[in-house]
């Protein structure tokens, strides 16, 4: 389940396009553009990208949205470094040699293995990262047999990379990778890793998010925007656009979560989460970010 508001986002971008296209109020071209496959994982924002997007639709930066579980109603958040982080996942295969579990001397154990492993990823950031620098190693799958009485013969586990450096990211590979044979020679058996980097950190530039803050504060007031948000370790794949085009990523806070109806989740509506729903809100404040970021970027 992704429910994060794409639904929301999606009438924010369809509102500015009706107000931009009935009014005119800029000099220049505004491209809107809708990116397909963002909650599937498979970076849709990297296929547009590699399809031409910005050859066919050429563009001096680009601005993105989304709400965020910030209490305010409506209220801004945002830095000019690293907004969000790399999201990269994970699944080792260790293979054994399957048996009865009433005669493990006669075979392998993959599952004692895979759990010895994912005590061992555990420890793998605080080994290999500057304790000052923010990463995170998540076992979140595991699997190994059906049924209570066999030792299977290879058994799994799964999880995710997050951090806001390609140098920490390429660490933390290279220790599991390591960490993965070690723990599997160790218990005599064979390792099989895969690990896919999804989408790189959000890293806004400086000079789009100074600009982006100024029309935030024309719309909401300067105590309602957030300049210095720490970088969260969620992850988005509008960073492959940021790589190429300077930009800026941006929250807008979804509120207190007191707009959800009664039984239906208390505090804030944290996203992919099943008591999340869209503050409604927020919507005209969101088409009038766009709006305002289209007229004075290209002001006529």
């Amino acid at each position: 389940m992704h429910a994060c508001g794409h639904d929301g986002h999606t009438t924010m971008l369809l509102a500015a396009a009706k107000h931009l296209a009935r009014t005119r109020n800029f000099a220049g071209t505004v491209h809107l553009i809708f990116q397909p496959a963002e909650e599937m994982g498979k970076a849709g924002a990297l296929k547009m990208i590699e399809e031409g997007l910005f050859e066919r639709f050429p563009c001096d930066a680009v601005f993105a949205l989304h709400n965020f579980a910030l209490d305010q109603v409506g209220a801004f958040a945002l830095n000019a470094s690293a907004l969000m982080a790399s999201s990269n996942t994970f699944r080792i295969t260790l293979h054994g040699s399957g048996t009865h579990a009433s005669l493990p001397h006669t075979g392998i154990d993959p599952v004692a293995a895979v759990i010895d492993l994912g005590q061992q990823l555990q420890t793998l950031v605080a080994k290999n990262i500057n304790s000052l620098e923010r990463a995170l190693l998540a076992v979140t799958q595991i699997q190994g047999s059906d049924a209570p009485n066999v030792i299977p013969d290879s058994a799994w586990l799964g999880g995710t990379v997050r951090t806001f450096s390609l140098e920490a990211l390429d660490k933390l590979e290279t220790a599991l990778r390591r960490t993965a044979e070690h723990i599997a020679l160790a218990h005599g058996c064979t390792a099989d890793v895969q690990f896919r980097r999804a989408s790189p950190p959000v890293i806004n530039h400086e000079k789009e998010a100074a600009f982006a803050a100024e029309v935030m504060r024309e719309i909401v007031g300067d105590e309602a925007v957030d300049t210095q948000y720490p970088g969260v370790l969620a992850a988005e794949d509008f960073a492959h656009m940021l790589r190429v085009r300077p930009g800026c990523y941006a929250f807008l806070g979804n509120g207190a979560g007191d707009h959800r109806l009664p039984g239906h989740g208390n505090g804030p509506c944290l996203l992919h989460n099943r008591s999340y729903d869209f503050n409604d809100q927020i919507i005209p404040i969101g088409a009038s970010y766009f709006v305002r970021l289209a007229e004075t970027w290209l002001a006529a």
